[in-house]
């Protein structure tokens, strides 16, 4: 058996080679000549698995361990035989803690109260859930948007879209990417909806590139329609807008999930779905070697307002402001940080010293372990 693996991909190399010759090699270079006589890959986004690569290949499955599955021609790798499996829900929790430092450090940075700020959550998934669960542990009002939900259990706790345009301070995208169907995605984040915001609020997008009209967000920020942006994905990428960059609070290079705990669940879920496709009897596989970084304890501030220490157990574990420094001093290696990434592990691997009752039970509600 021959596989074709993403050589981006941690934790994987060693694993597969007893059943199968493993080839790594980069996602965009990965082509046709390349998987003509595979008979599986491991992907993420950067490889676009459609009739181009694959047609006239012995390719029985592919399994993308990450969320997003757009890079996947579904259709028409489901009409030719081959069986996709992606890895829903994997890197959740790393995107729920990117938010946190980001709604923590906008907070920190302009002078606001989050716990009397809405938060809109458009697309209430695995992620999505998390980051409402962010907001609600600061104390936030949160509204939730998802008409696929919506439709299929009810209306419930959801609200419309115009209300969350309407009333939110923080609008945060969580959706997939979808060009047609009932409810499109693509260019959500518009210039109508720039306009209907409220002047004060921030929106937010770490979903994929092209749910933002990028160029009307520029415009919004230009004109102040809004207070202010942050983006992790962008149109185009790697060949983000510069001037844009230059616009945003925080601009990142597609690196919310991209913590070490995220990457370990995305790497299992592919081994998993090829061990059970192909028979090879591995079991619920998961990467005995996830590092941890040197200091897991953290000591919070006496002194400074609930966000700010809320902000330093936070950005002791992650902090955005890091990764957006990164990417504007290096905007041309866009592809480099993200293969580079650093060390970085979820709110669980940390304790956080004693900070007094409601942040201990703030900090408890987003996962941290309190001394």
């Amino acid at each position: 058996m021959k596989i074709i693996a993403d050589n981006k991909i941690p934790f994987l190399r060693g694993v597969l080679e007893p059943y199968a010759e493993v080839i790594y090699l980069p996602g965009a270079q990965t082509g046709p000549d390349e998987v003509k006589d595979a008979d599986a890959l491991i992907t993420r986004t950067r490889t676009e698995c459609n009739e181009k690569l694959l047609k006239g290949s012995k390719v029985k499955l592919i399994t993308s361990a990450t969320i997003g599955y757009d890079h996947i021609d579904t259709v028409w790798v489901e009409a030719n035989g081959i069986k996709w499996t992606n890895a829903p829900g994997c890197n959740s929790s790393s995107v729920a803690q990117y938010i946190c430092s980001v709604l923590l450090n906008l907070a920190c940075g302009h002078g606001i109260s989050l716990r009397d700020k809405t938060l809109g959550v458009v697309g209430v998934g695995n992620v999505g859930s998390k980051v409402a669960k962010v907001g609600e542990a600061m104390g936030m009002r949160v509204l939730l948007n998802d008409p696929p939900r919506a439709e299929k259990e009810g209306q419930g706790d959801f609200v419309d879209l115009e209300r969350i345009v309407a009333e939110a301070d923080f609008i945060t995208m969580h959706v997939p990417l979808d060009k047609g169907g009932k409810y499109p995605t693509f260019h959500l984040g518009n210039k109508e909806l720039f306009k209907a915001m409220k002047p004060t609020a921030f929106y937010i997008n770490s979903s994929r590139g092209a749910v933002c009209d990028n160029p009307a967000l520029k415009d919004a920020l230009k004109n102040s329609d809004i207070a202010g942006a942050v983006l992790d994905v962008w149109e185009n990428e790697p060949n983000l807008d510069l001037e844009l960059l230059d616009l945003v609070d925080f601009g990142t290079p597609h690196i919310a999930g991209y913590s070490a705990d995220g990457k370990a669940n995305g790497t299992a879920m592919s081994v998993n779905a090829i061990s059970e496709f192909f028979g090879l009897g591995l079991g619920n596989w998961y990467p005995s070697d996830v590092p941890v970084p040197e200091n897991t304890v953290l000591e919070i501030p006496v002194q400074g307002s609930f966000e700010e220490k809320l902000l330093a157990a936070v950005n002791s574990s992650y902090n955005v402001k890091e990764d957006c420094g990164r990417l504007r001093e290096s905007p041309e290696t866009f592809e480099k940080q993200r293969g580079d990434y650093p060390l970085r592990r979820e709110f669980p691997v940390f304790t956080a010293e004693c900070a007094g009752a409601e942040v201990n039970m703030a900090l408890t509600k987003l996962g941290f372990k309190v001394g």
